[in-house]
């Protein structure tokens, strides 16, 4: 297989390691850790890794674009703010796997059409689901939204505790890291992006 992964061959490496290769993985892991993987509670611990992982990173498996093409026509000339507000989530960082929470606010001026509102909500969990760092998600949350439904603007405000920075390294509780994301008339037009930051109440 060659060194550099395209995203078929990635998905095709993927197919080719079985579960039990990952349980495997996990077992020399703890005993790396300084434990015992046969001792009793952590006999079945390998198994229960690889199906929260296959839970953690679900994301890998679906295409946020599927669910935001399907769109409604029949909104009556609606052409203002479409916003969701307080979108939960959980991810994982990708330098140490460690969980990532937070809340996604979004906001798009629709163009003749509106997506479902659970389909933006699912949109954000696809791309959670998946090794990330905080700047990488909101832009491709954005992009995704703007590519799909071709609005005339996007804007994607993230806030989030990382693990990495409050449970190892600096040791820093109660710091939040703050990430956006402004395309289109949310970018070019001032008030419509201080309006989007008013609604999340900040």
């Amino acid at each position: 297989m060659s060194s550099v992964l395209t995203k078929k061959n990635l998905k095709e490496a993927a197919q080719n390691i079985s579960r039990e290769e990952a349980e495997r993985a996990v077992k020399t892991l703890i005993l790396w850790a300084g434990d015992n993987p046969d001792r009793e509670g952590l006999k079945e611990t390998p198994k229960r890794v690889t199906k929260a992982f296959e839970e953690f990173f679900s994301g890998y498996k679906e295409s946020p674009e599927d669910y935001l093409s399907k769109t409604f026509e029949d909104v009556q000339g609606y052409d203002d703010i479409v916003m969701l507000k307080n979108i939960t989530f959980h991810s994982h960082c990708e330098h140490h796997m460690v969980p990532i929470k937070g809340n996604v606010h979004l906001a798009y001026i629709p163009v003749k059409k509106v997506v479902g509102i659970s389909k933006l909500a699912r949109t954000v969990d696809i791309f959670a689901r998946r090794l990330q760092t905080q700047e990488t998600m909101t832009q491709q949350i954005a992009n995704c939204i703007d590519k799909s439904l071709k609005p005339k603007g996007v804007a994607v405000y993230i806030e989030a505790d990382h693990q990495c920075m409050t449970t190892r390294g600096v040791l820093k509780p109660n710091v939040s890291t703050i990430t956006s994301s402004f395309l289109g008339e949310f970018k070019s037009n001032r008030n419509l992006e201080e309006r989007f930051i008013s609604f999340i109440g900040k």
